[in-house]
């Protein structure tokens, strides 16, 4: 391998870091903390316990139910989002152990769409949360997404009454629910599942709101604070509970999944 594949530039402070301390870092820059994009499956392997998530409905896929056209069909927007990713949906969904507590766990890919909501996320969440009940043990959701999926029009707007009803019975039933907020966050996610958790935890630097700085810089015709949006104005706000590293994520689960156990 040339020295030229063994760095990596960070996309915040400009700084070259080695391709091996950048990986040993859970790719998140040792220099100003920049946390960059992980995909899913990377997430489950570095929060949850070796070989212990079993995945489920990993088969569910999305219909072009409404005959959507753009610039492309819907199908072949999803049969490339699946090359892509080699995902079926946006979020992956099952069973896992974090420090050998039992966990219903969902991951959103913002690489899948965007991580837009469409029915089989909202389905897949639905099924999650059934599982937390069935088996009485603490849900966990991370969030990566830019809201609703417009290939499935209102179909993609029910889901937001459909996650926050399910997530809700796991929280009447007294599972906690934990929901960790990863870069970006937006629109009908952050209006909906995320934001109706027991604990809502951030990393650093997510953005998190309903709609973008540069939207709402087109709408209401002024600029915006250069923290809009982004985790460290939400904890001074209240809409989040804490900010945690990436590489302190699993340790913080854990206690607080041994926390409300008692």
């Amino acid at each position: 391998m040339s020295d030229k594949n063994k760095i990596i530039k960070c996309m915040s402070c400009n700084r070259d870091i080695e391709k091996e301390i950048y990986l040993l870092n859970l790719q998140v820059c040792p220099y100003c903390n920049n946390h960059s994009y992980i995909s899913a499956r990377e997430r489950i392997q570095i929060t949850t316990d070796e070989n212990s998530f079993t995945e489920q409905n990993g088969n569910l896929s999305s219909v072009d139910l409404l005959k959507f056209f753009d610039l492309k069909s819907y199908p072949d927007r999803l049969k490339e989002a699946k090359l892509k990713t080699s995902l079926s949906s946006a979020i992956i969904v099952g069973e896992a152990k974090i420090n050998r507590d039992e966990v219903a766990v969902g991951v959103m890919d913002f690489s899948f769409m965007g991580g837009s909501m469409g029915s089989v996320v909202g389905e897949k969440i639905k099924n999650l949360a059934n599982l937390s009940i069935e088996k009485n043990i603490p849900l966990i959701l991370f969030s990566a997404s830019g809201g609703a999926r417009m290939q499935e029009g209102i179909v993609s707007l029910m889901q937001m009454a459909k996650t926050v009803s399910s997530v809700r019975r796991v929280m009447e039933k007294k599972i906690p629910y934990i929901s960790v907020i990863t870069h970006p966050t937006t629109g009908g996610v952050s209006a909906s599942f995320s934001t109706v958790a027991d604990i809502i935890i951030a990393e650093p630097g997510a953005l998190f709101c309903f709609a973008g700085p540069r939207v709402v810089k087109q709408t209401i015709k002024k600029d915006m604070p250069p923290d809009f949006g982004m985790s460290e104005r939400n904890l001074k706000n209240g809409q989040v509970d804490m900010i945690i590293n990436r590489g302190e994520m699993k340790e913080t689960l854990s206690k607080l999944i041994r926390l409300f156990k008692g």
